[in-house]
């Protein structure tokens, strides 16, 4: 039986000594909403390898395309979550991601809408971004 790639099983130390950074980097991701990693219920934070892909992606994006946090999570924003969820339009008015410019919409404290009690992390809008190219694949993907 294959190994689900979105299965927990690297702590932050494993994890962080894989990618070759520090564990405070991959805090640092995380609180600016560019990774959200499987949590235990004692709060100990695992990542899985589609994660590790994810944090790849991340890395080669500030180190070799030169965009910083920032901007990254500028262009997570603009990803059309509604498209991909097919929220209806009254759901689309009572959502902040629909209208934020700075954060990804798993960054959203959803209330009153189609998101409302959904776990982001296990989203279709976070799941279809795991990895570099799947982004401009799922866009693509997306038009008419």
């Amino acid at each position: 039986m294959p190994d689900n790639p979105n299965n927990p099983k690297y702590t932050i130390s494993s994890a962080a000594n894989l990618l070759q950074i520090s564990v405070h980097t991959m805090r640092m991701y995380e609180r600016e909403g560019l990774i959200l990693p499987h949590k235990k219920e004692s709060g100990q934070r695992l990542y899985s390898d589609m994660d590790i892909e994810r944090i790849k992606c991340i890395r080669h994006t500030i180190n070799e395309d030169k965009i910083n946090i920032e901007g990254i999570r500028r262009i997570l924003a603009l990803i059309p979550c509604w498209a991909i969820v097919h929220c209806s339009i009254s759901d689309r008015e009572r959502c902040v991601a629909f209208g934020s410019l700075n954060k990804p919409c798993w960054m959203i404290n959803h209330k009153n809408n189609f998101c409302e009690g959904r776990e982001c992390r296990e989203c279709e809008v976070y799941q279809s971004f795991g990895t570099c190219e799947s982004i401009k694949n799922k866009l693509k993907a997306l038009l008419p």
